[in-house]
């Protein structure tokens, strides 16, 4: 049997759960080659629209997959694998207590995803405007391309705090404190998937979009905290 070639786009909340999902899906797939692009869902979604060769989409929320559905790009269903949550996280402060540890005279940088290309940005936009912290503190705001990337900042030092998916916060190798924020405070996260429409298309992606929202993943997702 030949090997097979499956290529994702992955928002960045999924940069430590994707390691798992491909190991125990090439468990049952031995022949199945993975190769995984991490972005934000906005910056994915225009790769996408612009013609990339990606298989499946797997995105931070339900809006950009729809999007592509609307637009003819897809086959089969819009699935929700996941429900994300949003959390404050710093490996130079204790932020333990809440959202107001990004008023510690230690905090000159936060780190947030861009909210126009990244569902977790927008969320934590959202959430500082509901407790109508935003105004206070937009100047220290430093915006990543994508939620990985804020990790990246907050854990290099470039930022003292990050706004980012609980998914990368728990992670062994993210060493800090975090608090999770209030859900009422932002939209949920719903992220969903959908296999492309591709001039020749592939059968494995269904095949790993049913993988994915099987029991057997969730328990992996459920792990990671979504």
């Amino acid at each position: 049997m030949q090997a097979q070639t499956l290529k994702i786009a992955a928002a960045g909340n999924l940069r430590f759960i994707l390691d798992e999902i491909k190991a125990s899906y090439k468990k049952k797939n031995p022949k199945t080659e993975i190769n995984v692009t991490i972005g934000s869902s906005g910056m994915l979604y225009q790769q996408i629209t612009n013609g990339a060769d990606y298989d499946v989409f797997m995105a931070a929320d339900k809006i950009f997959p729809d999007k592509l559905k609307s637009q003819g790009m897809t086959f089969g269903d819009v699935k929700i694998y996941a429900f994300g949550k949003l959390v404050l996280w710093s490996n130079s402060i204790d932020v333990s207590k809440g959202i107001d540890a990004i008023f510690n005279p230690a905090v000159h940088k936060i780190a947030i995803a861009k909210p126009e290309l990244a569902p977790y940005g927008e969320r934590a936009v959202e959430c500082l405007k509901y407790y109508k912290y935003f105004d206070k503190v937009k100047d220290k705001i430093v915006y990543a391309d994508n939620i990985a990337q804020a990790a990246q900042f907050a854990q290099t030092g470039n930022a003292e705090v990050g706004f980012l998916a609980l998914a990368l916060a728990i992670d062994p190798e993210m060493k800090g404190t975090y608090y999770m924020l209030d859900t009422k405070s932002y939209k949920p996260v719903e992220q969903a998937l959908v296999a492309l429409k591709k001039q020749q298309q592939n059968p494995e992606a269904i095949k790993f979009i049913d993988f994915v929202v099987s029991k057997e993943c969730k328990a992996i997702f459920e792990k990671y905290g979504l």
